[in-house]
């Protein structure tokens, strides 16, 4: 990672109040199935009518199909676009979280608690599954989604320019992603006779990832060796599966589950020797090879600039979907070495970051 990029992301994390970290920690120790982030108790005292005239503080309802420790990039940036609109976490705004830990089917359950809590604002983390069960949940509380996808394909909204409703966010466009990123694996192990593709059937836009990875395989002449997991046992079974059928490299399609199971797949791939590409550069920062995507780091940053325009008072349907404009080709050299890889010049001269 580049320094400088590195300085600024710790200072952003040393911003966020200690109680906010701390929740995260708790639950990333598994010790429980959401989380609070809360203010200090500012209720007024028997006799201070200055306190008791004070307004309450906004709560937004933070909701991820991953984990409290896979999100804390997420929020970080969430957090600093919070900032750009005047907000602060801690000092005049509150976050309530919750994370499924991967688990889907229990998105509409802490959808529906926090709509019980009646937050100010509904963001959600890790695609459409999230954004989904938020609105199932409400048509009155806004929401600021992040999806993978197309969102007027699953019905999140009426169109990118005018939402509609209560529901607002940004798409990150995975699926436009993947010709680049079979074609940066075909340039650095060109004579591959087969690419494996890992994909989570349970993600809502698994189709047209399928269908848009065949497609550019199809262009690219690749022969493709197509794996489904969305347990750890079906990722150990795909790892033998690819080995067995002698696939040359890994592109991991995008989805919520593997994030959560990033330690998993990165060391699978280093016990296969196996390159492989991500779709997320906190992948290849934990010690993937390659990654290619939108940053993580702009998309939750609108997420937060809008989350604070809405709580001033604008409405989700006057905000259209944004996307993204930055996007991420992060190399990792510790790994490529580790691996026994010459990585060509023209892949390292085309990386937005190296990690050394």
């Amino acid at each position: 990672m580049k320094r400088r990029h590195f300085i600024a992301l710790a200072g952003a994390a040393a911003a966020w109040p200690l109680a906010a970290r701390a929740a995260l920690a708790s639950e990333a120790s598994g010790q429980r199935g959401d989380s609070k982030v809360r203010a200090p108790d500012t209720r007024p005292e028997p006799g201070s009518s200055a306190r008791a005239q004070q307004p309450a503080m906004p709560v937004i309802g933070y909701l991820s199909v991953r984990s409290a420790e896979s999100d804390v990039p997420m929020l970080t940036a969430f957090g600093r676009g919070l900032n750009e609109t005047g907000y602060a976490v801690g000092r005049n705004v509150t976050i309530e979280s919750r994370f499924a830990g991967g688990q889907r089917d229990r998105l509409q359950g802490l959808a529906v608690d926090l709509v019980r809590r009646q937050v100010n604002v509904i963001v959600t983390g890790g695609g459409e599954s999230a954004a989904l069960a938020a609105k199932a949940a409400t048509a009155s509380i806004p929401i600021v989604f992040n999806a993978g996808g197309d969102p007027v394909h699953f019905g999140l909204v009426s169109s990118l320019n005018r939402p509609g409703g209560n529901i607002t966010g940004v798409t990150a466009l995975l699926g436009e992603l993947v010709a680049k990123k079979l074609g940066l694996l075909r340039e650095l192990v060109p004579k591959a006779d087969a690419i494996a593709v890992l994909v989570d059937p349970t993600d809502p836009s698994a189709a047209s990832q399928i269908s848009e990875t065949q497609q550019a395989a199809h262009a690219l002449g690749h022969q493709l060796v197509l794996l489904k997991a969305s347990t750890d046992e079906e990722i150990d079974a795909a790892f033998t599966t690819l080995v067995q059928r002698q696939a040359a490299a890994l592109l991991v399609n995008a989805s919520p589950f593997f994030v959560t199971r990033t330690e998993r797949l990165v060391g699978l791939s280093a016990r296969h020797a196996l390159p492989t590409i991500y779709f997320r550069r906190e992948m290849a920062d934990a010690g993937g090879l390659m990654s290619y995507g939108s940053s993580t780091a702009e998309m939750y940053g609108q997420m937060g600039v809008y989350t604070g325009r809405i709580l001033k008072g604008e409405k989700p349907a006057d905000l259209p979907v944004l996307q993204p404009i930055k996007f991420e080709f992060v190399i990792n050299m510790k790994t490529a070495k580790a691996l026994g890889l010459t990585i060509p010049p023209g892949i390292l001269a085309i990386a937005d970051d190296v990690i050394e």
